[in-house]
């Protein structure tokens, strides 16, 4: 890796975006254990998807470049969940490539995902996590997170039920 650098995403970034998602999360996804032969399929998020992200802010996007490849991204906003004081932030999504894992990269987003929520007036932050999905849950929990153990709920990821857990923590 030469020079990792964090920027706000731009309509150009979509498509690599995109990529970058349904590859990355199709492999962090690959080892979950989820008593199925059948691993999760993650919701499908187009180009599309993101350029609608971008242009609107919903969720706010940044990206990891590694010299000009996009190599991490993290869209965050205020929560989604019901209930929650405006004051809740929220990352939607945080990924980054599998060759990059390790190295730095969903660090360095997290940072600017939490600079980001901190400048939105946002003063907790949750996350929702597959449980089986070990690295994830390791990633989170070693940047501060805590889980919320009355939140798991089961949800369909293609034909496969996986359980999630919000994790939360004050910004």
């Amino acid at each position: 890796m030469t020079s990792l650098q964090v920027r706000h995403a731009t309509q150009r970034d979509a498509a690599q975006i995109a990529a970058l998602y349904a590859a990355t999360a199709k492999e962090a996804f690959k080892s979950m254990r989820t008593g199925s032969a059948v691993p999760p399929v993650p919701q499908a998020k187009d180009a599309e998807y993101w350029r609608d992200a971008i242009e609107f802010a919903e969720p706010q996007v940044q990206v990891a470049v590694d010299g000009d490849k996009i190599v991490g991204f993290v869209g965050y906003d205020r929560s989604r969940d019901k209930g929650t004081p405006n004051t809740m932030g929220e990352i939607w999504d945080i990924y980054a490539a599998a060759e990059y894992w390790s190295q730095g990269v969903g660090l360095a987003l997290w940072d600017a995902a939490r600079e980001g929520l901190q400048e939105e007036g946002c003063t907790h932050v949750s996350i929702w996590v597959p449980i089986a999905n070990d690295r994830a849950m390791r990633f989170h929990e070693l940047a501060g997170f805590k889980r919320e153990m009355s939140s798991a709920k089961t949800v369909p990821m293609g034909p496969v039920k996986v359980e999630e857990i919000r994790l939360k923590q004050p910004l």
